[in-house]
């Protein structure tokens, strides 16, 4: 399980709360910057507004995109299953 959020660059604050409550449940998510034809951010000052952790995978996309959106979600299932294969190698519990 994980989740994916959208982030609209040009009203960044209003992820936070999303990104609080997965990161409080330990719930694993992506970060996806969607092209809304606005200024585009710069990826690294997109994490550093979110004060993302450096493992949290950052994507642009286009939500209209069929294509874009597909890509979003492999970037999660990849994601996930890369943290999952960590802690079973590291013998912790999965949650």
């Amino acid at each position: 399980l994980g989740a994916v959020v959208l982030v609209d660059t040009r009203r960044i604050d209003d992820s936070w709360y999303a990104i609080d409550r997965l990161e409080h449940h330990g719930t694993p998510f992506i970060v996806a910057c969607n092209d809304f034809g606005g200024p585009v951010r710069a990826g690294a000052a997109v994490r550093e507004a979110l004060d993302l952790d450096p493992d949290v995978p950052l994507v642009d996309c286009d939500a209209r995109s069929r294509e874009s959106a597909k890509e979003v979600l492999i970037t999660l299932v990849r994601h996930v299953q890369a943290r999952y294969a960590t802690a079973a190698g590291a013998g912790r519990e999965l949650v």
